[in-house]
């Protein structure tokens, strides 16, 4: 009777184990993925697991092409160094992260307190100055690919610093800035131009960049008109334009914080609209 109790209490904790095993190891892949995620290397990782899959086929028992099969043993080889080359970056940050946060894998990150309104007040004070600005903000779909055609900043959202870096005289007034994960990624990004024959040729290239990004992610783009002092918001493809401080950020919290409807903005100043041309 002991006997098969000691065993069922063995058979009981292996599975607990095994369980909390499962689900260490998951969590450790997913915040992986969350690293490369939107970027050009999950392409080459695409390719990476083909050429496995290929070489577990083309084994004994199955198609048994011992060429291919041997060409491919000898190159895989060098796939953990590849790896090691390719994702360098991201390992990087993982172990930096995991240094000033050991728990830093099993939590996700939050967006900073305080972001929407320091995007609103910006964009406010950028259509009141008449200075042209594309701001995207990343959503579930990663835009790493988008950073990598910029400026890398990683910095914290601020007014003053999106007012400095779309000042007419500064290097990196051009392009696009994007925010993930609650901060600054890059600035000068280019960004996909749509498509779309029936849009009005009133509108320039930042509101052509703006509605092609959320074209092909779930992004947000805040394009604020040079010419017009205008702000509009775009999601989807679609935009909302002639909005003052009070709607945009009423918009921003409805879409990127649904639980707080009923929020009012502390702050805001009023946008005006002139003109009929866009930039």
């Amino acid at each position: 009777m002991l006997d098969r109790l000691s065993t069922a209490l063995q058979i009981q904790n292996l599975s607990l184990f095994a369980l909390a095993d499962i689900l260490i190891l998951a969590l450790i892949i997913y915040r992986l993925l969350l690293l490369i995620r939107g970027t050009r290397s999950v392409n080459v990782l695409v390719a990476i697991i083909a050429l496995v899959l290929l070489y577990v086929i083309t084994g004994p028992g199955l198609i048994e092409l011992s060429a291919v099969h041997s060409a491919l043993g000898r190159t895989l080889i060098y796939v953990p160094l590849a790896i090691i080359v390719l994702f360098q970056n991201q390992i990087r940050q993982a172990l930096a992260n995991l240094g000033m946060n050991p728990l830093s894998v099993l939590m996700p990150k939050r967006p900073e307190e305080g972001l929407i309104e320091e995007i609103t007040l910006a964009s406010a004070s950028l259509a009141s100055k008449r200075l042209g600005a594309l701001i995207v903000i990343e959503r579930g779909m990663g835009l790493r690919s988008f950073c990598d055609t910029g400026i890398a900043l990683d910095a914290r959202v601020s007014y003053d610093l999106l007012m400095n870096i779309f000042t007419r005289r500064s290097p990196m007034h051009d392009g696009a800035v994007i925010i993930a994960e609650g901060r600054i990624k890059a600035a000068s990004c280019y960004l996909p131009l749509t498509m779309t024959a029936s849009l009005s040729r009133a509108y320039g290239t930042r509101h052509r960049a703006a509605i092609g990004i959320t074209e092909e992610s779930d992004a947000l783009a805040i394009v604020v008109s040079e010419e017009r002092g205008v702000v509009s918001l775009t999601e989807h493809g679609r935009i909302q334009e002639n909005l003052d401080a009070k709607a945009l950020e009423l918009a921003l919290l409805q879409i990127l914080e649904p639980k707080t409807e009923n929020a009012s903005p502390r702050r805001g100043r009023r946008i005006v609209a002139t003109g009929t041309t866009d930039a």
